[in-house]
């Protein structure tokens, strides 16, 4: 007997009816991307290892802990499952020169692997959904960022996600609050777990970062980042907070708000919340106008987010949102196999016309009787059933019969005037 296979522990078979979420959720991101005038971009799921190393930051956990990375066997090329979205959307940027004729506000999705112990929204393939605006240096331009994920919230129904907001100023100035973060530290290495004394001296900031409790005092009495900041740091974080209040969009500056990846400037975001425990962000960003650099490219501003799809939706379930599933318009009664042909024909006309229309088939034992198929057609969700009996087949008629509004209700329809009646089948959804 073979062995049974199962899915790689982390990474799951998405399954109707859950897909049919999926489905949900992505054709509202397509759709308020375009409204935003942000384009898709699709870039491969594996990249050279360095990518990531230069770009999300050796002394990080994806770098050092988390990475699917392995040698090609061909040639010898250090190759990795991308881990995030970001830098290889840059890396195609710099590649295909698209900043060459100004900025670009691109978007992407698609699946992500990190190699950390699976929980609830947090698996080992994970995907993502990000917006990045390149060649823009503005305030204006982090606020539309964070305008366009709460417009996401807003068409999705998902009300309890709440925006905290930070800025890391520039290299310099957080070179100064660094030097005073370590010392800090040191004068409480006896409060520091082994984690933060590994990260002391390699990424400082990162300590802040920290969900261990018992280091909760030290970390909240640690020189704040923002206190270092000079004016054109703080001008720009001001212009955010004026665009975002103008707006009506709530916020709290979380000066502990540092971020996971390294290549953040400027300013730093997250929209988290307390339904999912302690996976609480569901989307987060910022600046990171030096990252083209350190992947190779000419210096250029950009800003932008990503969100996990998994969190999302568990989000939405949590509160009960109701997302509507699609179902057919039509479920095609056929009581003979000898009215195939002209069934087919028309079932044909009628998804030509825009018409949902799922085709009864049968088995190897025959099509079943007509009662069992009426069953089927009722628990199809169809709005109609068409039945192609013998008589009105002689008649060059089919039987529309409603299952829903007005269940019972019987209407004859000319098989040769299809594209006539073909609309009074559809669903409001359908003809959307």
């Amino acid at each position: 007997m073979v062995d049974k296979l199962n899915a790689v522990k982390g990474m799951n078979d998405i399954l109707p009816p859950d897909s049919a979420r999926w489905e949900w959720l992505e054709a509202i991101v397509r759709e308020l991307m375009a409204r935003y005038a942000y384009r898709n971009v699709r870039t491969p799921i594996v990249e050279h290892t360095a990518l990531f190393v230069r770009g999300i930051g050796e002394v990080t956990d994806i770098v050092e802990k988390e990475m699917y990375s392995f040698e090609d066997k061909l040639n010898g090329e250090k190759l990795t499952l991308r881990p995030e979205g970001t830098a290889s959307l840059m890396r195609a940027v710099i590649e295909h020169s698209m900043l060459y004729d100004g900025g670009k506000r691109l978007w992407y999705s698609g699946p992500m692997f990190r190699h950390e112990r699976p929980q609830r929204g947090r698996y080992r393939q994970f995907h993502q959904i990000g917006a990045e605006a390149l060649g823009f240096a503005g305030p204006e331009v982090d606020a539309e960022l964070i305008l366009l994920a709460a417009a996401l919230w807003k068409a999705i129904g998902l009300t309890d996600v709440r925006l905290e907001l930070n800025s890391l100023g520039q290299p310099p100035e957080r070179a100064l609050h660094r030097a005073e973060l370590i010392k800090h530290f040191e004068a409480h290495a006896s409060l520091l777990d082994e984690e933060a004394k590994r990260r002391l001296h390699s990424n400082p900031l990162r300590v802040l970062d920290t969900k261990n409790p018992a280091m909760k005092d030290v970390v909240e009495s640690a020189p704040k980042l923002i206190d270092f900041l000079g004016p054109e740091s703080l001008a720009h974080f001001d212009g955010l907070r004026a665009i975002l209040d103008a707006n009506g969009i709530a916020y709290t500056i979380n000066p502990r708000l540092v971020r996971g990846l390294d290549y953040y400037n400027l300013t730093v975001f997250e929209f988290v919340t307390d339904r999912l425990g302690a996976q609480g962000t569901v989307c987060g960003g910022g600046r990171y106008d030096d990252l083209i650099v350190q992947i190779g490219g000419k210096a250029a501003p950009a800003v932008g987010w990503a969100l996990g799809i998994e969190r999302v939706l568990a989000l939405v379930e949590e509160q009960g949102t109701a997302v509507p599933l699609p179902v057919p318009d039509v479920y095609a009664v056929v009581p003979d196999a000898s009215a195939m042909p002209v069934a087919l024909r028309t079932l044909q006309r009628l998804r030509d016309a825009g018409v949902r229309v799922q085709m009864h088939a049968g088995t190897a034992d025959g099509l079943g009787s007509f009662k069992s198929q009426f069953k089927k057609a009722d628990a199809s969700g169809a709005l109609h059933a068409l039945v192609f009996g013998a008589d009105e087949l002689a008649r060059g008629e089919v039987t529309v019969k409603a299952l829903r509004d007005g269940a019972g209700a019987q209407t004859m329809r000319a098989l040769d005037e299809v594209a006539a009646w073909a609309s009074t089948l559809q669903s409001p959804a359908t003809k959307d």
